[in-house]
């Protein structure tokens, strides 16, 4: 199927115009709406097994950021055996109480899964709290890199930034005849 193909199926599925508020407080005129390639069996099939290729070597627990990230987390633990852990943005105050839910994170190499990455700051306030319950933590993967931004502010925490797609690429690639 290949990386056009796969790109022209999410920009036709998921691309929305219009002005969205994005997580980061910026204003956009175009939006790329996850939930509706994660919800679609087949893309995220096809996105797992492409995205996969950018899991290191020795990753031994993957962890999804809620929620967005839980599907993508689950097709790709599905895709290549490693087990996973679903981050909370607070954990909560009854049951474990845990940040990361599933496999514990602690002493564990462990690669975090995010959908669309703008700033940057939900995955640095995740891999704070994973680090902090002993996860070691060096990469991160995403399906859209929104903006150049988010990776340096990755690079500033000491992550490295595997993206599937740039909303460039994804814009450029979407659109092609």
């Amino acid at each position: 199927m290949g990386k056009e193909w796969l790109a022209k199926e999410i920009y036709a599925v998921s691309h929305l115009t219009g002005e969205f508020v994005l997580r980061s407080g910026q204003i956009s005129n175009e939006y790329f709406d996850k939930y509706l390639f994660e919800s679609d069996p087949r893309l995220l099939g096809v996105i797992a097994s492409e995205m996969s290729a950018y899991i290191p070597i020795g990753t031994q627990a993957l962890a999804g950021i809620e929620m967005g990230a839980i599907p993508l987390t689950t097709a790709l633990s599905l895709e290549t055996g490693i087990p996973s852990a679903f981050v909370r943005k607070k954990a909560k105050d009854h049951g474990t109480c845990k940040i990361a839910e599933g496999i514990d994170v602690a002493g564990k190499k462990v690669c975090v899964v995010e959908d669309v990455i703008t700033s940057g700051g939900q995955v640095v306030m995740s891999v704070n709290a994973l680090r902090e319950a002993g996860a070691i933590v060096d990469n991160v993967i995403c399906v859209i890199l929104r903006s150049p931004q988010g990776r340096k502010r990755l690079e500033e925490i000491n992550l490295r930034l595997h993206a599937l797609f740039t909303m460039e690429e994804l814009n450029e690639l979407g659109q092609r005849q």
